[in-house]
């Protein structure tokens, strides 16, 4: 065996650093493109509706009129906390289904 390393398996390794660079290449392009990519949910029977980026970034919400009650403040708030935390999970569902198919399924720890 040559000293250094496996007799012919040098050109392997450049391969797999090439194929490692591009995936990596294809992840950044995909995660750039998810992040402005949005999500809507909503609460309520859509009373309540927001949309959210790939980012988490709080985008809008639309209230409608009807479930605005000065007399019951706390409801209206529980709605809208229901409907941003519906968008967030539907964000982080929508980031992790994307990064899946580009990875195959690997689990890549601190990947988004």
């Amino acid at each position: 065996m040559a000293r250094g390393g496996f007799p012919g398996k040098g050109g392997n390794m450049g391969n797999m650093m090439k194929q490692v660079q591009k995936m990596q290449k294809q992840m950044e392009d995909m995660q750039r493109q998810l992040e402005e990519t949005e999500v809507e949910a909503s609460a309520g029977g859509g009373a309540i509706t927001c949309k959210v980026n790939g980012k988490k970034e709080l985008l809008s919400i639309n209230i409608d009129e009807s479930v605005v009650d000065p007399e019951d403040v706390e409801m209206l708030e529980d709605l809208v906390l229901a409907a941003i935390n519906e968008a967030m999970r539907k964000s982080d569902e929508m980031m992790e289904t994307e990064m899946k198919k580009l990875t195959g399924g690997m689990n890549i720890p601190g990947l988004f």
